[in-house]
């Protein structure tokens, strides 16, 4: 049995690995296209990449001969041989090299660091490693170059842009091609095709990041929005709805300002500073600040679906997953210290019960004190075993994420494993001292006396756009009965039903369901395909006999024909579907 620290269960082995993969992939470009200059090559989530400043794009063709020249380095078993050298003498080493973003790496290093090159045959690079010890120990067979695109330096528009090449490498090739069918798949599910294809949102230049919802995206949207609000009524939450445009000063008194100002957007009202909110805390802290609160009344949980801006980076933005603008399913919780377990328990068991509708397993991270963070140490110990201890108390696995937490507080994310294994951060459970203290929170306790609560900031879906994205993908675009933007569609074979059609199209939207009639003069073969490609739940063919019966021909996307039936026996089996919001 393979010891485990050499394999990719070992996340600093994986690094190290595909770093390798990296540096072979430098020196294979370098062999082929001698004047191209090498800018930076790290290890990434999927693979790896290397940025290079050259004179004309890289061609799939070109991709082709590097990657049959990274085999030919691996089968020449070069070792990596790591040396240091003083900074001058590492300048002029990469001067003589004629590598100028060497140099200006260089340059920006600390006086007195320690600079180390790696070489492996007649290829250098400057690089702190660590390294595999061979290029042999990389597997030839379970490595591919995936892509090349544009990247600018150092990720800064104002630089030149470079060529990066994106690979992956795996220790076998089993997985090499299981990732690879992994990789199709996902295409095949990617949120923007499929917004498009079902008509359900779309992204346009005019509006970079803002995203448009159409009429078909909006009832899957306000399904959504009406569960979210039952499962919280029923949790004990009320709704709030605070300002998207509120002063510049509450932003300072947030501590948004020094810790999140260039993500923001600013407007002038009547000569004075305002901030588009990119959060919406600071109004849910006002909203509680807005009476007095006795001990008897805690904990008050307000929940909120707010709208936020961020000015995001336009290299970063990806579709509904990445959005300048989005609706956060906000709450905040203001308890008493002796509440905060049990208020803790309560969010983790409301996240769990929302999850398990969608049919969605998912990870726990305990993320920790960040190197900036406001308030005392104590404190932060103190939140941080509030956390740890709620999570043994559910008998939760999880996995500690030191200094990962928001300047605020420590957290709980929920990293759900979508339908091919991927993860996605959703949910956050935020514990935090210190915005209660900022904000002169009070509540009147047992003794008569003035007390500050304790908060939690809280998300289920996160952003909602986000959201969307994850279940397009997660179910193809084929959405359970309850989300489906159009339930039931009826398919007349021939005008002479049309009516009978009609008359059940208005009994389903009676009854709440979204529904359409093709009345298109188009054979039915072609109308079932329609249907299919729209991912419509259920078809109901109708003709002659179905109409003089007053039945119908059911059909099921996933399940082909089902027979007929009476009208209300199918009535009967929709309505249970939906109550259970059943996933088929």
């Amino acid at each position: 049995m393979a010891d485990s620290k050499f394999t990719f269960e070992n996340e600093e082995f994986k690094n190290t690995y595909r770093h390798t993969t990296a540096h072979i992939l430098a020196q294979a470009v370098k062999r082929l296209f001698p004047t191209t200059k090498l800018a930076i090559g790290p290890a990434v989530a999927d693979g790896f990449y290397y940025d290079f400043d050259t004179e004309t794009p890289f061609t799939p063709e070109d991709l082709e001969k590097i990657e049959a020249e990274m085999r030919k380095i691996i089968k020449e078993k070069f070792p990596l041989e790591r040396f240091e050298l003083p900074r001058a003498e590492a300048l002029k080493l990469v001067q003589d090299m004629g590598e100028p973003y060497k140099v200006e790496l260089i340059e920006n290093l600390p006086e007195g660091s320690i600079i180390s090159f790696y070489k492996q045959g007649d290829f250098t690079d400057l690089c702190a490693g660590p390294h595999m010890d061979n290029t042999s120990r990389i597997k030839s067979n379970a490595l591919k170059l995936t892509s090349a695109t544009g990247a600018y330096w150092r990720g800064d528009s104002s630089n030149k842009m470079l060529q990066r090449i994106y690979g992956t490498c795996f220790q076998s090739k089993d997985e090499l091609d299981a990732y690879i069918q992994r990789q199709e798949e996902a295409k095949r599910r990617d949120h923007r095709k499929l917004g498009r294809e079902l008509d359900l949102f779309a992204l346009y230049d005019e509006g970079p990041g803002f995203p448009f919802f159409f009429p078909k995206g909006m009832a899957l949207r306000n399904e959504l929005e009406t569960f979210w609000r039952g499962e919280h009524r029923r949790a004990g939450y009320e709704e709030i709805r605070t300002p998207l445009i509120l002063n510049e000063e509450l932003w300072h008194r947030s501590g948004h300002w020094d810790h999140y100002k260039d993500n923001m957007y600013f407007t002038k009202i009547d000569e004075g500073d305002y901030a588009v909110k990119p959060m919406n805390c600071p109004g849910g802290m006002l909203a509680f600040k807005r009476r007095r609160w006795s001990y008897r009344e805690l904990p008050v949980r307000m929940a909120e679906m707010g709208i936020v801006h961020r000015h995001e980076l336009s290299g970063a933005l990806h579709g509904l997953m990445r959005v300048r603008c989005f609706t956060q399913d906000d709450a905040h919780l203001y308890m008493t210290p002796d509440q905060v377990t049990d208020e803790i328990i309560g969010v983790i068991e409301l996240v769990d019960t929302i999850y398990k509708v969608f049919n969605f397993e998912y990870r726990v991270e305990l993320s920790t004190r960040p190197e900036k963070f406001m308030g005392e140490i104590a404190t932060w110990d103190t939140a941080e075993k509030a956390l740890a201890d709620a999570l043994e108390a559910k008998k939760m696995d999880y996995v500690v994420n030191p200094g990962d937490g928001a300047f605020y507080g420590p957290k709980i994310d929920f990293h759900l494993v979508d339908s091919i294994g991927r993860t996605w951060q959703c949910a956050t459970l935020q514990l935090d001292f210190q915005m209660p203290e900022r904000f002169d929170l009070e509540y009147i306790g047992a003794d008569n006396e003035k007390h500050r609560p304790v908060m939690i900031h809280r998300t289920v879906f996160g952003s909602m756009e986000r959201f969307i994205g994850i279940l397009t993908e997660h179910f193809a675009g084929a959405f359970p009965l309850w989300l489906a933007p159009v339930q039931v569609t009826i398919l007349p074979i021939t005008d002479r039903v049309a009516d009978y059609a009609k008359s059940l199209e208005a009994k389903l939207a009676e009854l709440g369901f979204r529904t359409e009639v093709d009345l298109r003069n188009e054979k039915i073969g072609y109308k079932i395909r329609e249907a299919q490609l729209q991912k419509i739940p259920y078809m109901l063919v109708l003709g002659d006999k179905e109409a003089e019966s007053g039945a119908v021909t059911v059909r099921h996307r996933t399940e082909g024909d089902i027979g007929t039936m009476s009208v209300e026996d199918f009535l009967a089996k929709i309505v249970a579907e939906l109550e259970t919001k059943e996933i088929k």
